[in-house]
């Protein structure tokens, strides 16, 4: 994967995913000289936790608290790095309940969101790596779905991001910023994306109801 300096063969490639839940494994990459990609649990377990029940929480991490939070400080000292997709969900409350809309780059290319990970040991001994994905405040397009999106990297920002070392708190603070509004798309899709069983391109597509009304 050139696309991000990925330059050992990926054994095992997974298949293209719909539909990641939290728990469940996602492509990572991570800053190893040269890069490479590994795959992680979603949701952050801290190397401290007694449970890793913890993690179903920790699934994202407020830009603006992740300096001072015990979860995410130690892991944003050292352990940055990138998840890469060509999209994320996000549900907008409405009168008939919640609608899912999937938001994406309008080139329709692989991108990367902010993302720590940690390790941690299980009694058993089993050594377990997971992440979490940064969120900020949404960007104009988005907080018309929601208040909150992802932390999309630019390409600079993602070299940025991986090198190793305290990021200056004015640094993290332009490259956690919202992405622009002007080169992302979103669009309602299919409440199907809320049955975990449901993993198909199908999830992605706008939904049949959706032609001729406004997207943003």
């Amino acid at each position: 994967m050139t696309r991000f300096s990925i330059e050992e063969p990926v054994a095992d490639m997974p298949r293209p995913r719909y539909n990641v839940a939290p728990t469940q494994s996602s492509p990572v990459v991570v800053r190893r000289s040269p890069n490479r990609l590994i795959m992680m649990r979603f949701g952050l377990i801290p190397f401290w936790a007694k449970d890793q029940k913890i993690g179903s929480r920790l699934i994202n991490a407020r830009a603006e608290t992740i300096a001072e939070r015990p979860a995410f400080r130690a892991a944003l000292k050292d352990r940055r790095c990138l998840v890469p997709t060509t999209g994320f969900y996000e549900w907008k409350d409405g009168e008939n309940g919640k609608t899912p809309y999937f938001a994406r780059l309008k080139d329709d290319k692989l991108f990367a969101m902010a993302g720590l990970f940690d390790r941690w040991k299980a009694p058993s001994g089993e050594e377990i790596h997971s992440f979490t994905i940064i969120t900020t405040n949404a960007n104009d397009l988005l907080s018309e779905v929601h208040d909150r999106m992802p932390v999309i990297l630019s390409r600079e920002d993602e070299v940025v991001w991986l090198e190793p070392g305290t990021l200056e708190a004015a640094e993290r603070e332009r490259v956690l910023s919202p992405f622009p509004s002007e080169r992302m798309e979103t669009y309602p899709v299919s409440r199907q994306v809320n049955d975990l069983s449901r993993d198909s391109e199908e999830l992605i597509r706008p939904v049949p109801q959706a032609a001729g009304r406004k997207w943003f």
